[in-house]
């Protein structure tokens, strides 16, 4: 039985992994389901169950270490194992860093504890499992995480992070036998800019990105599915950020200005 473990598992692009995974592996498939709200992991699991595969939910913060060492260790004691972890809980943001106040730079921290520390806790708490696997880690960054977007001066810093983080990890495991997949997501249609931060923290309530081609959130989970299995070093997704990340390096001006054409009028710089 393989045992993968999903941060951010109650919806979005970690429930969709988690129901394909189900899908794909029938009766040989054991998933550990991470999240903040009980309901959604439990609505989650229903759907899981039904297609054959053993569920365990954890209502969690990723943003405690200790719940994150707990989440792990709950795993293990319940399937004896862990093959895969799959870092995707995260938090988004849309401010102008000029408009985010002093008394309010406090979530920046917030997010880089949530975006960076939950994935390097989890990924510290299950490394001995993974080796002893000979397992996978999957880290869900983002485009924002390859080219710097303005209005995100704070996601981006959490996904450049955790970027470097994990290819740096992937060296260290590379003798050990266990697989870094970093998946760069461009706009998949969820909520998670919606629910981000605004310049005082606060929900953002809306998104200021374009979404009108956002990639429907069952293909973006079946790439990072498919670069996980297959051991990928990176899945970026889309060609437009396979172009940005090529022209970064020629001609880094005309990158920034295919990042300000991604945002909403209301959103660009002043």
């Amino acid at each position: 039985m393989n045992v993968t473990l999903i941060t951010g598992g109650s919806d979005g692009i970690g429930a969709e992994i988690a129901r394909q995974l189900a899908a794909r592996g029938r009766d040989q498939v054991a998933l550990v389901l991470a999240g903040r709200s009980q309901a959604k992991l439990d609505a989650v699991a229903a759907q899981c169950t039904a297609s054959g595969a053993q569920v365990l939910c954890v209502a969690m913060d990723v943003g405690v270490e200790a719940q994150c060492r707990s989440l792990v260790a709950q795993a293990v004691t319940r399937f004896g194992r862990l093959d895969t972890l799959v870092n995707n809980a995260g938090i988004s943001a849309q401010a102008l860093f000029e408009d985010v106040s002093a008394h309010d730079l406090h979530w920046y921290e917030d997010l880089m504890r949530v975006n960076l520390w939950g994935a390097v806790w989890c990924t510290h708490a299950a490394l001995p499992h993974l080796k002893a696997a000979r397992g996978r880690i999957v880290a869900v960054s983002s485009l924002a995480g390859l080219v710097g977007v303005p209005g995100r001066t704070a996601y981006s810093a959490t996904k450049f992070a955790m970027g470097g983080f994990f290819e740096a990890l992937r060296s260290e495991l590379k003798s050990a036998g266990v697989s870094v997949t970093v998946a760069y997501p461009g706009v998949v249609a969820t909520h998670i800019r919606e629910r981000g931060y605004n310049a005082r923290g606060e929900p953002l309530g809306r998104s200021g990105l374009k979404e009108e081609d956002a990639m429907p959130v069952p293909e973006c989970a079946g790439l990072i599915v498919a670069g996980m299995e297959r051991r990928q070093r990176e899945v970026v997704m889309t060609a437009r950020g396979k172009l940005g990340r090529f022209l970064k390096l020629l001609m880094p001006s005309v990158v920034e200005e295919m990042a300000v054409a991604a945002l909403k009028d209301e959103a660009r710089p002043r």
